[in-house]
C-alpha cells in the first residue's frame, strides 16, 4: 500500500512539473507609457534597449512592444488600461512619474506587471515595481574634466526640472570639478520642461554669458555650445558623435532594468512565484552595467594624456568599488 501511494504520488509529482513546464510562457508583450517619445533621450535610450533584449531573447521569449507617446494624467491612465484590456501586454512600463495611475489599476489586472520610472513616484509593492537611473558616477567624471579643462574657473548646468534624478547628477558634476579645483563657481539653470530645445538654448546662453565655459547639458542645446565655441558635456546618449562641442557623455543603459523586469515577470508566469514589487527605488550601477561614460571624439586628441589617464584610474576605481561617488538629492544653485 505504502509503495503503491509512493509511486502514485511521485507519478502526480512528475505530472505537475510537466505541466508547469509545457505551460512555460513563450512570448510576452510590453506596453510603453512615454512621457515624451523618441526624440527625448530619455524615452529613445528605452526603446533602443527594449529592441536589445528583443534581439537576446531572454528565456527564449518572442517579445513584442507598443508605445504611446505624450500622455499624463488621466489620459495616460486610460491609455494603461486600454493595454491592459487587450490581453497583448503582461508589462506595462510607464516611463515617468505615473504613480497615481498604477495605484488604480495595479489590482484591477493583478497578472500584469507594471513598472513606474524616476523620482516622483512611490514603492507600491505587490505586481508595481520601481526602476530608477542614476548616472550620476559617469557625470562625477564629467565634472573632474570640467573642473581640469576650465579657463574661466565657472561651469554651468542646465537641467530639465531640479528633481532627484536630475540633482543626483548636477550635484556630481559639481562635486567631480570642486574635487580637482576649489576655485569653481557653479551656474544652474532648470528650464522645467522635459522636452523644449528653444529653452535650452535660451539658458544655456544665459549661462555663456555669465562666463561658464563647461556646460553639462541634459537638455541637448549642443549646437549653442558649438556657436560660442565652450565645452559641453551630454547626457543619456553619445552626443559626442553628433557634435564637436562635446567633450564626454554621461551615457544609460535599461538593458540590465529590462531584464530585471522580465525576470521578475517570467518567474511569476513560469513557476506562480508572487510578484514582490520593491518599495526602495532600485537602480544599476556604473559597475553593474547601468551607466557609462563615453569616449572622447573630437576631444580625444585635445585631452592631454594625464588627464586621460587620471580619468580612466578614477573610473575603475568607482566600478571596483574603491572609490564611492553618494548620492546627493539637494537642489543645487548658482553662486
Amino acid at each position: 500500500m505504502f509503495l503503491k501511494s509512493t509511486v502514485a504520488g511521485l507519478a502526480l509529482a512528475a505530472s505537475l512539473a510537466g505541466s508547469v513546464w509545457a505551460e512555460a510562457p513563450t512570448e510576452l508583450g510590453i506596453g510603453l507609457i512615454l512621457a515624451t517619445g523618441p526624440e527625448a533621450a530619455w524615452d529613445a535610450t528605452l526603446m533602443r534597449d527594449v529592441e536589445a533584449v528583443i534581439g537576446a531573447a531572454p528565456h527564449g521569449l518572442t517579445i513584442t512592444y507598443k508605445h504611446i507617446d505624450g500622455v499624463w494624467g488621466e489620459q495616460a491612465g486610460d491609455a494603461m488600461d486600454l493595454l491592459a484590456k487587450s490581453g497583448k501586454y503582461q508589462i506595462i512600463w510607464a516611463h515617468s512619474s505615473y504613480t497615481d495611475q498604477i495605484k488604480v489599476l495595479k489590482d484591477k489586472y493583478p497578472e500584469i506587471l507594471f513598472v513606474v520610472v524616476g523620482s516622483g513616484n512611490e514603492g507600491l509593492g505587490g505586481n508595481s515595481y520601481w526602476v530608477y537611473k542614476r548616472a550620476h558616477e559617469p557625470t562625477y567624471l564629467m565634472g573632474v574634466m570640467a573642473g581640469k579643462l576650465t579657463k574661466t574657473d565657472t561651469i554651468g548646468v542646465v537641467g530639465q526640472f531640479p528633481s532627484e534624478d536630475v540633482n543626483d547628477q548636477l550635484n556630481a558634476f559639481f562635486n567631480g570639478a570642486k574635487s580637482v579645483n576649489p576655485d569653481i563657481k557653479q551656474k544652474v539653470a532648470f528650464i522645467e520642461s522635459w522636452y523644449d530645445p528653444a529653452k535650452a538654448e535660451q539658458f544655456t546662453n544665459a549661462q555663456i554669458a555669465a562666463g561658464a565655459d563647461q556646460i553639462f547639458q541634459l537638455v541637448e542645446s549642443f549646437e549653442t555650445c558649438e556657436k560660442a565655441a565652450i565645452t559641453c558635456y551630454g547626457n543619456y546618449v553619445d552626443q559626442g558623435l553628433n557634435s564637436d562641442s562635446v567633450a564626454a557623455s554621461a551615457l544609460i543603459s535599461w538593458t540590465p532594468d529590462v531584464n530585471w523586469i522580465v525576470d521578475q515577470w517570467y518567474d511569476h508566469a513560469a513557476n506562480g512565484t508572487p510578484y514582490a514589487g520593491n518599495v526602495e527605488e532600485h537602480w544599476f550601477s556604473m559597475a553593474q552595467g547601468g551607466s557609462d561614460l563615453s569616449g572622447y571624439h573630437a576631444y580625444e586628441d585635445k585631452l592631454d594624456a594625464g588627464l586621460k589617464s587620471e580619468i580612466a584610474t578614477l573610473k575603475a576605481a568607482i566600478e571596483d568599488g574603491s572609490q564611492v561617488i553618494p548620492v546627493d538629492l539637494s537642489v543645487p544653485t548658482s553662486n
